[in-house]
């Protein structure tokens, strides 16, 4: 009786799990939002690329 005791209050696979799930939400909504996100980047990067040339040429 004192092993299930001890066996139910371990809580050390606990973290394993719950990293799993915060991963599985992660790319799920990866994968909900792909082509919002991909739209974003691609406006973050045009955005850089347009400072980067305006810094070069201005010297």
């Amino acid at each position: 009786m004192e092993n299930i005791i001890r066996f139910w209050e371990e809580e050390d696979g606990i973290g394993v799990v719950e990293l799993i799930l915060i991963l599985v939400v992660l790319i799920g909504l990866v994968l909900i939002f792909k082509d919002s996100l991909r739209k974003l980047v691609k406006e973050i990067f045009d955005t850089i690329t347009k400072g980067a040339t305006e810094v070069s040429t201005a010297d």
